[in-house]
């Protein structure tokens, strides 16, 4: 029967729809299964196949357990928030809400096109205003509220100020932004000015001066995941560090909880090694160091018990004590600096561990134990946001410190006992000794650092103390495309709109670009202030009127919406509530989060950080958002070359594109090539930055010098004949016997759809429609054709190396898509694509559905099967279930053809094998069974039919095939009972006339047997 996937999957896709079929009951009378994958952006190139990998995946998953009886939670929606949409804008002037809609209607009708088996009605977009209206009031509840470190949870604002009025700030215990200290009595005499900006050194939204990312290209602050190679990730532009006010989130109170979390989570090592990393905490203690001028210098430390080998300072070149300690000679040299590191992200400077530079302040600290006067460095390797920004120098025993001790001539002291000449190289070591270090000399690490606290303690210089490398998280961006902060200024101080007044909508601007002022986009706006007397936002230019004030310009980031999305999805229509509580009861935590690695220090973090604050302020119930969690590989794609002459020292006035095998005849060093004026030797030189090989070899030993010289007569290479270089005016240039070619080759990728069909070769006239700057483009040919290069790189629109799903789906179904994803390889894998490989998977369901017919007609029999045929099945369902618990779908499309091919086999067509069969192989391909299970003459969907029950009994073995050893080499095999005993077995074997042959007259000494295993006979 002519199995007609197009026809079979439009008509399930439609039913699924019209009939609601994955409409997600919350009714709790059942148990609950959640499954989730990552937010996805709807960019406008739309997806490629590798995009589908996890969504297929956690597809699978959802419909397993639906079959298990679960009431499964598999929503859909879109971060649709972001700056491609804007910069879109910028260029073209199209709203982002236009271009975010057409992208988001492409992206569903490809994903309804792959059979996901996704609740749609519980859609939600982080730019509807619907949605933001709540992100935009937990916000505000972040802002309300204060992280109360005695109780270790963030309570309202209100009972931070009810402290105040008791007792001011004596026996707070709070995340704080500086330690500050006052009565209840001056609190209550304070204004309201002085009142709000004491509490903004709280709030766990906070507005203060910070170091950030700043692209003056895009207009905005770039968080660190948004910036590579200190660029842009979109569009490559400069990134400069600067200080801005800027609203931030104290995630830094939560660092302690995020690192013991991670205890509780099914998450891959590799991920939770990241978050650990990230936030990185570390003990130590702060320690004060004095300076001359009379400023003081703090510093944080994990090893106080170096302290006598401190010998200089180094601060960060944004440490605002740099201003107060540089003298007016060293002014120059220290602003110099600190321009060029503000041209370096925080991540270019962590990377940069072997380049070493500064600048001295012209100042000196003094070392509190040694009573020594010590320089006062800045350098770039100093971070702001760890610790206080300052560092005291070890360089006997820290590797940067000792690099920077070298570059500047400073003292070097050792303090640990070591072999090592710490003139020449630093020592790290908690093992050893403390030497030169008075009253600490003798001590191991443990004992001199609990002494040294100690003393600091007692000296009133400083303390024990916990520090993580984590920072608040910058929460503004200065764009147009994004929510809006529900927040007006009055006096400068800022407040909080009213939740009645939410969702403040996004006004509309003329323009996407900064004002000339220099304010973010929104102050392009004509209607985008606050009317507070009567509620409502008004009329910009109404802002002097006596109740209107300005709003906030800048907009959220990016990962505002996409930090809380999943507790929507439990309740995602409700206009009184983010989510009612009784929902988020039942669901709980995700119990399955299926998305990238890269997400791991940015939306995870994030994530994790808001589900905590809200379940400590009561609206939640679960600690963590989510329980498992797997990172997929990618989908590889087969990138395609051309190889463009890049430069010719003789003859050649074009730039002609030369085909692959001669790219790999004259250069696959990729480098130079030098060809002896005989054409009998070729030398290859390769330039790189690790090594220079230099080979020389006769070309008859890989390449025919006669194919080389026809590609060069060609007139391809040259204008003229080869006899016509053979002059002295071209050997001088060179040395001897060295002259010919000395070029370059550059690889271009270009696009795979302009190759012929599943072959290497490229289309050349499509290649020169492609682009303008081709049009004219000249190709040197191997036997008339151009073959392209091949590589495997991630699947990139900017590679021209994606696969469309649409096309995947038009020819092989999405049942095939599907099923050759899972196929490719473990899911956490990396895996190259290959769309000639579709055509495998293809064929098992065209087997798979031929199953169920005899010829054209549709024939399934009620006969009992065959006990053969059950173990088929049982087979299956053990393999299976198992697979699909451990995420091994790979292997399980591989027991599927295993099993179609043996059922095939036995011409099996009873109905109680082929009606399970289709329940088992739904999950991956639910289109095809949704089709037969119909025929089969059942009237609702496969879906919620439960999953077939293994029945061990089918996979006992009645008989066993034992192989039959004679002195330990085995000689032949016998089948024998399952359940026979030694006695029974023996007695058999030796009265068979094949063992008897063999024996002969040798008699039996001993006759060993393993049940199920093996027979040996000893003779």
């Amino acid at each position: 029967m002519f199995y007609d996937h197009q026809q079979i999957e439009k008509k399930w896709q439609k039913y699924w729809e019209d009939n609601q079929t994955y409409k997600t009951s919350d009714s709790t009378d059942k148990p609950k299964f959640y499954v989730l994958d990552m937010f996805p952006y709807p960019s406008g190139a739309g997806l490629h196949v590798g995009h589908p990998l996890g969504y297929i995946a956690s597809d699978i998953y959802a419909r397993y357990k639906r079959h298990q009886g679960f009431n499964v939670l598999h929503p859909v929606g879109y971060d649709s928030f972001g700056l491609p949409a804007e910069q879109y804008a910028i260029q073209t002037g199209t709203h982002p809400a236009i271009t975010t809609e057409q992208n988001i209607t492409r992206y569903e009708e490809q994903l309804r096109k792959i059979g996901f088996s996704f609740d749609w009605s519980r859609e939600v977009r982080t730019s509807d205003p619907s949605y933001y209206k709540w992100t935009q009031w937990i916000f505000i509840q972040l802002f309300h509220s204060w992280y109360n470190k005695d109780k270790d949870e963030a309570e309202s604002i209100e009972t931070l100020i009810r402290h105040f009025e008791e007792k001011g700030s004596e026996g707070l215990n709070a995340n704080q932004n500086e330690e500050l200290n006052f009565t209840a009595e001056e609190w209550k005499n304070a204004s309201e000015i002085d009142k709000g900006a004491i509490l903004l050194n709280y709030r766990l939204a906070y507005r203060a001066e910070t170091t950030v990312n700043w692209c003056p290209a895009l207009g905005t602050v770039l968080a660190n995941d948004e910036i590579k190679d200190g660029k842009s990730e979109r569009g490559g532009y400069p990134v400069f560090q600067k200080k801005m006010m800027q609203w931030s989130m104290r995630i830094s109170a939560y660092s302690e909880r995020l690192l013991q979390g991670l205890k509780t989570l099914d998450w891959p090592q590799p991920l939770k090694d990241a978050q650990e990393y990230w936030i990185g905490k570390s003990q130590g203690a702060q320690v004060r160091f004095s300076t001359e001028n009379g400023e003081t210098i703090e510093v944080f430390t994990t090893r106080p018990d170096t302290i006598f080998g401190a010998t200089f300072m180094v601060l960060a070149p944004e440490n605002p004590l740099v201003q107060n300690l540089t003298t007016e000679e060293q002014a120059t040299e220290i602003t110099n600096y600190i321009e060029e590191t503000s041209k370096k992200t925080e991540r270019d400077r962590m990377a940069d561990v072997k380049n070493v530079s500064g600048a001295f302040t012209g100042s000196y600290a003094i070392n509190p134990f040694t009573g020594k006067n010590i320089p006062v460095y800045i350098s770039d390797y100093v971070l702001m946001g760890y610790g206080t920004g300052a560092v005291m120098a070890v360089p006997a025993h820290d590797e940067r410190d000792h690099r920077f001790a070298k570059k500047f001539n400073l003292e070097i002291i050792k303090v640990v006992e070591s072999d090592v000449d710490v003139q020449e190289e630093s020592y790290d070591s908690k093992d050893s000794v403390c030497v030169n270090s008075d009253f600490l000399n003798g001590l191991n690490y443990n004992d001199a650092k609990a002494k040294i606290i100690a003393e600091i303690e007692k000296r009133g210089i400083g303390h024990g103390t916990t520090n993580y490398r984590q920072r608040d998280a910058i929460f503004s961006r200065q764009r147009y495309w994004g929510e809006p902060v529900p927040i007006y200024y009055k006096e400068g101080m800022p407040y909080t709109l009213p939740t009645s007044a939410l969702p403040l909508e996004l006004p509309e601007v003329e323009k996407y670009l900064p004002t000339e002022d220099g304010d973010p986009p929104l102050g392009n706006a004509k209607t985008f202030a606050w009317d507070e007397a009567n509620q409502k936002v008004v009329d910009t230019d109404l802002i002097d009127d006596k109740t209107v004030f300005p709003l906030e310009l800048s907009t959220m980031p990016g990962w505002a919406g996409s930090s809380w999305y999943f507790l929507r999805y439990m309740d995602p229509n409700d206009d009184e509530v983010f989510c009612k509580k009784e929902l988020s009861d039942y669901w709980g935590q995700v119990d399955l989060y299926i998305g990238g690695s890269e997400h791991a220090t940015g939306h995870l973090l994030y994530s994790r950080f808001w589900n905590m604050f809200l379940k400590d302020r009561g609206y939640i119930e679960q600690n963590e958002p989510f329980q498992k969690l797997i990172n997929q590989g990618m989908i590889l794609g087969m990138s395609a070359f051309v190889y463009r002459v890049q430069h010719f020292l003789v003859g050649i006035p074009e730039h002609p594109y030369v085909s692959n095998v001669l790219n790999e005849f004259i250069y696959n060093t990729k480098g130079q090539v030098f060809i002896s004026k005989n054409l009998k030797d070729i030398d290859f030189e390769y330039d790189h930055s690790d090594y220079k090989s230099h080979i020389s070899k006769s070309l008859n030993e890989k390449f025919d010098i006669n194919e080389l010289n026809r590609f060069i007569k060609q007139n391809r290479l040259f204008n003229s004949e080869i006899e016509e270089f053979n002059s002295e005016e071209y050997f001088n240039q060179f040395k001897e016997n060295e002259i010919f070619i000395h070029t370059r080759f550059t690889p271009i990728h270009v696009d795979v759809s302009l190759l012929k069909g599943t072959t290497d070769e490229l289309d050349t006239e499509a290649f020169k429609s492609w682009r303008p700057d081709y049009a004219d483009a000249e190709f040197i040919l191997e036997d008339g054709k151009y073959i392209t290069g091949r590589e495997v790189e991630k699947m990139s629109k900017s590679k021209y190396n994606v696969v469309n799903p649409d096309d995947i789906c038009n020819e092989y179904g999405a049942d095939g898509l599907r099923l050759y994803e899972m196929f490719l390889g473990p899911l956490e894998q990396s895996k190259p694509w290959n769309t000639q490989g579709l055509s495998g998977v293809y064929g098992f369901l065209k087997k798979f559905w031929n199953l169920y017919f005899d010829g054209d007609t549709f024939s399934v029999s009620d006969e009992e099967p065959t006990k053969e045929e059950y173990k088929v099945l049982h087979t299956l369902i053990k393999k299976v279930v198992y697979d699909i618990e451990n995420f091994s779908f790979n292997t399980s499309v591989s027991s599927f053809m295993i099993a179609v091919n043996e059922l095939q086999k036995l011409k099996c067509n009873k109905r109680n094998i082929l009606q399970p069969l289709a329940v088992i192989i739904s999950p991956y391909a639910p289109h095809i069974c949704e089709e037969v299970w119909n025929l089969l003459g059942n009237h609702a969907s496969i879906e919620f039919e439960p999953f077939p029950k293994l029945n061990e009994s089918y996979l006992v073995e009645d008989e066993i095939d034992y192989p039959v050893s004679f002195n330990g080499k085995m000689k032949m095999k016998l089948k024998l009972g399952a359940d026979l005993s030694k006695e029974d077995v023996q007695r058999i074997v030796m009265e068979n006339d094949d063992v008897k042959r063999i024996l002969g007259a040798n008699s039996v000494k001993n006759f060993i047997f393993v049940p199920k295993k093996i027979i040996n006979i000893v003779s």
